[in-house]
């Protein structure tokens, strides 16, 4: 029969500790209420948990990765909603084990439950699966477990999972016709590249006619989407596997986290976002009765950007000092020059640049095919104009993106209002009032900008291909008319 061990109080007050045989864990909560005892802790003795466990391991599925957020805010709202019911916490989680779907969730769940059979805590044993229970997860449920108010504080991380899942929902879905209108697109430009400017080509060099410069531009670009297709897939690939390589440095991850952060555009929203995220982990943290240096501490891991983990790291060491958090979270929140931060800027500069001149290398070269060049309406002076074009393009955009960079680089990450608001919420004592009320704020401006670049998506997006359709109709007409006015 298995072997409790359990703490309780008795009438008096005082506390008593021993062991007790049952056969489950219900009987022995029972027997010793019949005892006269008020149960505090109650648990399987480590030794024969062990045994047990061993006895009877459950398969387990095999699964990739880590849980998916969606389920883990439904796990923690259920568990919050039988938490408060007063059911056992081993209970608890063995219901939601067995109604959970075959995965990463369920896996954990099932090694949660051995341990807590073995003697651990909910936190401890949340603590052996870092790939489902995030530090945040677990020193919030540890705040709970020594504060004594486990379901409050599941229903506040509950609400904080399903926040952060809502507005990373809205964004996704506010993207998902912008990228559908852009790959589609892209598929109709590739198209008309691919199968009728050819033709044409064909048409033009039967005539051996002289063509104008935006149609020498028109059939390089064609050539170059016939012959070179394959490096519009190596191209990104190798742009994103450098990039990865760069960002697995520490001053590599700090340069590109630097430049997303003022890249045009969506430079602010990705600010905006993570001061949501941040403020709103710092506010749960603290209200959860986390230490401070703690909730700084998984605040910055959280971040998911090198230049707020700086921050957050400076902040730490200020309040070690005896500090407040406003202040060096003011001054520190000036990115400042970083080379690779400038690299980034000067290459996004020259992408326009190396398109064009990829393209009038290809053109000068000429495309063999069937042993014949296909390139005599590709004159040498067309080539040339092509490349001054591209190396105007290149030096103009390096200019510009490093004046850019060289204005944005002083203007900081953490707005005057985020200062001033902690500084209130310090000298008042509503720090973690403050940070929601922060949180609400940048959430809701996420969503307006998001909203308002859909918007301005829309019609950019049909500026362009109106503008891309209407060169390529007037480059192929152009030496069209000539033909027909020479043959008239």
């Amino acid at each position: 029969m298995p072997m409790y061990q359990f703490e309780a109080m008795d009438r008096t007050g005082q506390e008593i500790r021993d062991v007790i045989d049952a056969p489950t864990e219900e009987e022995a909560q029972n027997t010793i209420r019949q005892m006269g005892y008020f149960v505090t802790k109650l648990s399987l003795k480590k030794g024969v948990a062990a045994k047990a466990a061993v006895g009877k391991k459950r398969k387990r599925s095999f699964t990739m990765g880590g849980a998916k957020t969606k389920h883990i805010c439904t796990f923690t709202r259920q568990l919050s909603i039988l938490q408060d019911a007063g059911l056992p916490i081993l209970r608890s989680l063995k219901i939601l084990e067995n109604n959970s779907k075959p995965g990463k969730l369920k896996n954990a769940l099932m090694d949660v439950c051995d341990e807590i059979e073995t003697g651990s805590t909910l936190s401890e044993s949340m603590s052996k699966c870092p790939k489902v229970f995030s530090r945040l997860y677990v020193n919030m449920v540890k705040a709970g477990e020594a504060g004594g108010a486990l379901e409050t504080i599941l229903q506040r991380l509950a609400e904080f999972l399903e926040r952060s899942e809502s507005l990373k929902r809205k964004v996704k879905g506010a993207m998902i016709y912008p990228v559908a209108v852009v790959i589609v697109a892209i598929g109709i430009l590739a198209g008309i590249m691919f199968f009728i400017v050819p033709t044409f080509k064909k048409m033009f060099d039967e005539f051996e006619l002289k063509l104008p410069a935006p149609t020498l531009l028109l059939m390089a670009m064609s050539d170059y989407v016939v012959y070179y297709y394959w490096l519009m897939f190596l191209v990104p690939i190798c742009v994103w596997l450098v990039g990865k390589i760069i960002r697995k440095f520490k001053h590599g991850r700090m340069g590109y986290d630097m430049f997303m952060l003022k890249v045009p555009i969506f430079g602010g929203l990705i600010e905006k976002n993570i001061l949501a995220r941040t403020t709103r982990t710092l506010g749960t943290l603290i209200t959860s009765g986390v230490p401070i240096l703690e909730a700084i501490n998984i605040t910055r891991e959280t971040s998911g950007n090198a230049m707020f983990e700086r921050i957050f790291s400076k902040v730490n060491d200020a309040i070690r000092e005896g500090d407040v958090i406003a202040k060096p979270m003011k001054e520190h929140s000036t990115p400042g020059f970083h080379p690779l931060a400038l690299f980034y800027w000067i290459w996004m500069g020259l992408f326009p640049g190396i398109m064009v001149m990829s393209v009038a290398l290809t053109a000068g070269r000429g495309v063999k095919t069937g042993g014949k060049k296909t390139s005599k309406t590709s004159g040498a002076s067309a080539d040339g104009q092509l490349i001054m074009v591209a190396v105007g393009a290149m030096v103009i955009g390096v200019l510009v993106c490093a004046m850019l960079y060289m204005m944005k680089m002083r203007s900081r990450v953490i707005d005057d209002l985020v200062v001033n608001m902690i500084d209130v919420g310090e000298e008042t004592g509503e720090l973690d009032t403050m940070l929601y009320k922060i949180a609400d704020n940048y959430d809701e401006e996420v969503a307006v900008m998001t909203e308002g670049l859909t918007k301005l998506i829309e019609p950019m997006l049909i500026v362009f291909l109106g503008v891309a359709v209407g060169f390529i109709v007037v480059s192929l007409f152009m030496p069209l008319i000539s033909l027909i006015t020479s043959l008239s």
